[in-house]
C-alpha cells in the first residue's frame, strides 16, 4: 500500500468490458457463516452476479494517481478518487480498515482503535489511526461508512474493490484479532456483492485459505515474489492474481515463478504518475 495521493503504501464502464471476453462472469452463492469471527452469524454475500477480473492478464497499479494505461495492461487498479479506464478490468482501492491522516479527523473519535491508556493506536509506517473493529456494533458503524465510499465506486463504474489494510490486526499490539478483521470483511464482501462488484483480498497471506467464507473472490497483492507469497494466493483463488512488486529482485522472483499464471506488475513505491520523478513500470 504505497503512498498516493490519499496516498497509500507498501505493506470505465461496465458496458465497455464487452473488450474482456476472459473475465468470468459468475454468480456468488450464500456461504455460510464465518464461524467464530462472523458478525451475527451471517454469510458473506447474498447471491448476486459479479466479474471477476481475467487470469494472467496485464496489471497496472495507479493508486498513486491514474494515466493512460500502457499498452497490453487488462487490468487497472485506481483510487476511489479517480474515474475508470475505459475498456478494462477496473479496481477500486479503498483503505477499508485504517484512516488515512487527511481524513482521521472525519472518523468518529469512538471508531479509533485506543490502548488501555485511551491513546489511538497508530500504523507508524504511514500514520494512520487503525480503525475500532472489536465489537460487532463498532463493526456495523465502521462499514456503513466504507460502504458508502463502495457505492461510489459502484456508481463511477468499477468492476470490484480493493480493500486495503486487511492485515491491519498484525500491527494493532493484540488489540484486534483475525476474527475482527474476517467478520468486518465478510460485511464489505456481503455489500460489493450487493453492488455487483467483485472484491479482493489484498495481502494477509495466512487469511487467504479461509477467503472464500469470507466471500472474497480474487487478490491483489504487493510483493508476493519478494516474499514467496505469491504460490499461497494462485493456490487459494485459482490464479486469479494481480502482484505489484516494489523491487527489481521482487519482479525477477514473480516472473520466474508465477509469470505464466498470475498478472504482475514492478512500481516505483510512491506509485507515481508518468513524468515525475521517480517514476518506474515494467512488466518484464
Amino acid at each position: 500500500m504505497p503512498p498516493m495521493g490519499v496516498l497509500r503504501r507498501a505493506s470505465g464502464s461496465r458496458g465497455a468490458l464487452g473488450a474482456l471476453p476472459a473475465a468470468l462472469v459468475i454468480a456468488v452463492s450464500a456461504l455460510a457463516g464465518c464461524g467464530s469471527g462472523s458478525a451475527g452469524g451471517d454469510g458473506p454475500a447474498a447471491p448476486a452476479a459479479v466479474r471477476l477480473p481475467p487470469r494472467h492478464s496485464g496489471f497496472d497499479y495507479q493508486i498513486g494517481g491514474a494515466y493512460p494505461p500502457p499498452k497490453g495492461v487488462r487490468v487497472v487498479s485506481r483510487d476511489r478518487s479517480d474515474s475508470p479506464a475505459p475498456g478494462l478490468y477496473n479496481i477500486c482501492y479503498v483503505n477499508a480498515f485504517q484512516a488515512q491522516p487527511a481524513e482521521r479527523a472525519g472518523w468518529p473519535a469512538g471508531l479509533l482503535l485506543r490502548d488501555a491508556h485511551g491513546r489511538v493506536v497508530i500504523d507508524e509506517d504511514w500514520n494512520e489511526p487503525l480503525l475500532d473493529l472489536r465489537t460487532p456494533a463498532k463493526r456495523e458503524r465502521v462499514a456503513k461508512r466504507v460502504n458508502r465510499w463502495i457505492d461510489e465506486c459502484a456508481r463511477k463504474g468499477y468492476d470490484a474493490v480493493e480493500p486495503d489494510n486487511y492485515d491491519s490486526y498484525t500491527r494493532s499490539h493484540r488489540l484486534l484479532t483475525a476474527g475482527d478483521a474476517t467478520a468486518y470483511m465478510t460485511l464489505l464482501s456481503r455489500h460489493a456483492h450487493a453492488r455487483r462488484l467483485a472484491i479482493a483480498q489484498k495481502n494477509t497471506a495466512g487469511l487467504a485459505a479461509i477467503r472464500e467464507r469470507v466471500g472474497l473472490d480474487f487478490a491483489v497483492t504487493e510483493e508476493c515474489g519478494q516474499y514467496d507469497e505469491c504460490g499461497v494466493y494462485a493456490k487459494a483463488f485459482d490464479d486469479r492474481v494481480v502482484d505489484v512488486e516494489y523491487t527489481d529482485s521482487g519482479l525477477r522472483s514473480a516472473l520466474a515463478g508465477w509469470g505464466g499464471r498470475i498478472g504482475v506488475v514492478r512500481r516505483d513505491r510512491d506509485v507515481s504518475t508518468p513524468g515525475t520523478a521517480g517514476y518506474v513500470r515494467r512488466a518484464r
